[in-house]
């Protein structure tokens, strides 16, 4: 190599070592005679000195360097004098002493500074992509990502598991999102899929008889924008055969748990990781992924505000919908401006508004006047009803009650979100303190209101509770699903099921969700026949990387800081400016027309 140890691993052993460097200037600095350069390569940075005294030609080429100029070094290694060292630096202690320097490669000014962590434009950061690498938040981020990923290849090969490649081509059947389509020339007219995730795969291979199987899988949705998604994104995928949901969410918890503790260093955790009922969580936090960092709970208020004269509440109550509620600790004294940000913040999840009920003053809730109440809704309230929502929520004087009405569905996502903004606001969600917890017993369906049918809520291969069945026909929006999520900080991390591993009892959950034996045997023919031939109880889950390690990552603010080279919000990629227009030639290739 050019070099004869790299920049970050120099230290007080190596001194009086006649060493050789290369990489990037990070920093330069011109005291007069003496120049100071901070070199980087991948594991770090060092300061090399170029004292003209002591050599004249590297002095001659340090006056030339500029900002991620790519330089070899050659010199001594030194210990800094006494109050000269630098304790941010792993290198911090020494320094080089040059003898010889070589400009490998000039460098244009980049677009914006490497070596600071000012903030810069997230696009500008994408279109130069391969400088916003070198920076250290990038750089650590991807380095955090290949110790998490390598970690997981140990712990599951220690235990057995296989790691299996799947097909990227494979054929389109539609499970949820929509599918990326490839066109193949050798057949005209003909499509493979980018999967959406290896489902069908992975089950294929446990009646293969591969028991313990995993995979660092990519997958492919072509979802329209939302949130912190990505066109493609990295999951563990991982199938076990002759278990139940215990085995699935033990093995999980204790590979999470390892790798908070020996690599995400610097998190705590809380363990066990409970294990919540979908039923119980929707009820409390308004969410199938709660952020359990802090309480401040949601509560059932519908019967107390039936009983008020506040037409707002009651009647949201009176037309079939909830009024839900919850308690900010401490934030009786909200100003109307900060009110008004509340209320902007809840109807831009839907919601028609929201009706707060300041609690001022202190004390015990008993005394509480109805001087102390401050609410545009007062008048319509008594004591005894401001008091009776006050225990509801778990309010006392000095606090603010946050409630909103409406539709059940739409007053969870209202409040939920309001509840996670509220734990911000007060401080309440330390991003080092990873609360982890299972959340079970799933609705196997949900009703699709505008193609009036049951729906999936998972995939169709997700197996109901075994004493379920008899409700297929009768009630299934009763059935609970054998499925599990793992959540963290309020986001979704992992999901998984038990899987039907019985041809017949496969068929019939697809003939109740409408399919007919054509579009059974087209779209699912190859599962279906493989179940035929002693295709073993089996289950899995798919936990996502990307999220995951944008919890463990210091310098994370979405998943897109965790990948090397992502898309956009909108599905774009200003590297490369894809999607991009093709030549026609090579359309007719494919025999595809584009129709504007």
């Amino acid at each position: 190599m050019l070099k004869t140890i790299a920049c970050g691993e120099i230290g007080r052993d190596d001194v009086g070592a006649r060493v050789t460097l290369a990489g990037w200037v990070h920093r330069r600095r011109d005291h007069g005679n003496l120049i100071f350069i901070d070199l980087r390569d991948t594991t770090g940075v060092v300061q090399v000195v170029f004292n003209p005294e002591m050599s004249l030609d590297p002095h001659a080429v340090a006056e030339t360097l500029r900002s991620e100029w790519v330089v070899l070094v050659e010199g001594d290694v030194v210990a800094r004098a006494p109050g000269t060292e630098n304790p941010d630096l792993a290198t911090g202690e020494v320094e080089v002493q040059a003898a010889r320097a070589e400009v490998l490669n000039p460098s244009k000014t980049p677009p914006f500074d490497i070596a600071s962590d000012g903030e810069v434009d997230e696009l500008l950061r994408m279109q130069y992509r391969f400088l916003d690498l070198r920076t250290a938040r990038m750089h650590n981020n991807i380095i955090l990502r290949h110790k998490v990923v390598k970690h997981i290849r140990d712990f599951l090969d220690a235990r057995g598991f296989i790691e299996v490649e799947t097909p990227i081509l494979i054929k389109s059947t539609p499970e949820g999102a929509r599918d990326y389509l490839v066109p193949s020339r050798v057949y005209p007219g003909h499509f493979y899929a980018l999967p959406q995730s290896p489902q069908q795969l992975k089950q294929l291979l446990m009646v293969a008889g591969f028991e313990r199987y995993f995979q660092i899988a990519r997958c492919f949705r072509d979802e329209d924008p939302r949130g912190d998604r990505q066109p493609e994104h990295t999951q563990l995928d991982l199938e076990m055969s002759f278990v139940d949901e215990e085995d699935i969410l033990g093995l999980i918890e204790e590979l999470y748990i390892s790798i908070v503790e020996n690599v995400a260093l610097g998190r705590s955790l809380v363990k066990p990781f409970p294990r919540l009922r979908y039923d119980d969580v929707m009820a409390r936090y308004g969410t199938d992924k709660p952020d359990l960092r802090f309480g401040l709970e949601l509560a059932d208020i519908s019967d107390i505000a039936l009983k008020t004269e506040s037409h707002v509440l009651n009647g949201a109550v009176e037309a079939g919908g909830i009024v839900k509620g919850l308690a900010a600790p401490g934030c009786a004294g909200y100003s109307r401006r900060q009110l008004e940000e509340l209320t902007n913040f809840v109807r831009s999840r839907g919601a028609g508004g929201l009706v707060t009920i300041a609690l001022e003053g202190d004390g015990p809730l008993d005394r509480l006047t109805m001087e102390q109440v401050r609410s545009v809704v007062a008048r319509f309230l008594t004591l005894d009803q401001v008091k009776e929502m006050a225990t509801r929520v778990g309010a006392v004087p000095g606090d603010l009650l946050l409630m909103v009405a409406g539709a059940e569905r739409v007053v969870n996502t209202a409040l939920s979100q309001l509840r996670n903004e509220m734990g911000d606001q007060l401080g309440l969600t330390d991003p080092t303190h990873l609360v982890f917890a299972y959340i079970t017993d799933f609705p196997l369906f949900d009703w699709d209101e505008e193609g009036k049918r049951w729906e999936p809520a998972h995939h169709l291969f997700t197996a109901p509770q075994r004493d379920q069945w008899g409700l297929l026909e009768s009630d299934p929006g009763r059935i609970r699903a054998r499925h599990y999520d793992l959540v963290c900080n309020g986001s979704e991390l992992a999901s998984g099921s038990i899987r039907i591993h019985v041809r017949e009892e496969q068929e019939r959950l697809m003939r109740f969700l409408g399919y007919t034996e054509e579009e059974m045997e087209d779209r699912f023919g190859q599962l279906l026949g493989a179940l035929e031939y002693g295709a073993p109880p089996h289950g899995g889950i798919a936990p996502g990387i990307d999220r995951l390690l944008t919890l463990l990552s210091d310098h994370a603010d979405s998943i897109r800081d965790v990948i090397a080279f992502p898309k956009t919000q909108s599905a774009a990629d200003p590297l490369f400016q894809a999607p991009s227009l093709v030549p026609k030639s090579q359309l007719d290739e494919l025999h595809i027309r584009v129709v504007k």
